[in-house]
C-alpha cells in the first residue's frame, strides 16, 4: 500500500455547504438531493461546523414517509437553526494530511467526515466513504 498520501487525492472538492444563516429545511434538501451524509457549515468562507444527517434526524422524530409527518417535520425544523444542531467542535485537516493520519482521526473519534482547510478556507472534505473507495483501489491494484 502506498505510505505518505495527502488526502487532497482522495477527498471531495466539489463542496456542497450550508451557511450558518441557512435552515433545516434547505440542509435536509441538500442532504436527499445529493446523497450526501456531511455538510461543512461556513460563515463567509471559514468553517464553523459540520452538520450529518444523522444529526437532523435526531431533532426530528416524525416519520418521514407519511404526509403528515413531512408537516410535523417541517415544524421540528423551524425550531431549529443549523447552528444549534451542527457539530461545532470539529477536526480539520489540511490538504497535505496523509490518508493514514485522517483514517486514524476518524477512527479514534468514532465521526465519519473531516473538513479540509487550506488555511481557513474549506476546500475539501474527506469522509469514511472516501476511505473504503481508497482502500478498495489499493486492493485491485495488488491483483
Amino acid at each position: 500500500m502506498k505510505q505518505n498520501v495527502p488526502v487532497s487525492v482522495i477527498m471531495t472538492k466539489n463542496i456542497i455547504k450550508l451557511n450558518l444563516s441557512d435552515n433545516l429545511t434547505k440542509a435536509e434538501a441538500l442532504f436527499k438531493k445529493h446523497n450526501i451524509r456531511h455538510i461543512p457549515v461556513v460563515n463567509e468562507y471559514k468553517i464553523v461546523g459540520l452538520l450529518s444527517y444523522t444529526d437532523l434526524l435526531r431533532v426530528s422524530y416524525a416519520d418521514a414517509v407519511d404526509n403528515e409527518a413531512q408537516h410535523v417535520e417541517s415544524i421540528v425544523f423551524n425550531m431549529f437553526s443549523v447552528g444549534q444542531v451542527m457539530a461545532k467542535d470539529i477536526i480539520v485537516i489540511s490538504p497535505e494530511t496523509t490518508i493514514k493520519e485522517a483514517a486514524e482521526i476518524l477512527s479514534k473519534n468514532e465521526f465519519h467526515a473531516l473538513p479540509v482547510c487550506d488555511n481557513e478556507a474549506l476546500v475539501g472534505i474527506v469522509t469514511t466513504t472516501d476511505l473504503i473507495k481508497y482502500l478498495v483501489e489499493q486492493y485491485k491494484e495488488e491483483i
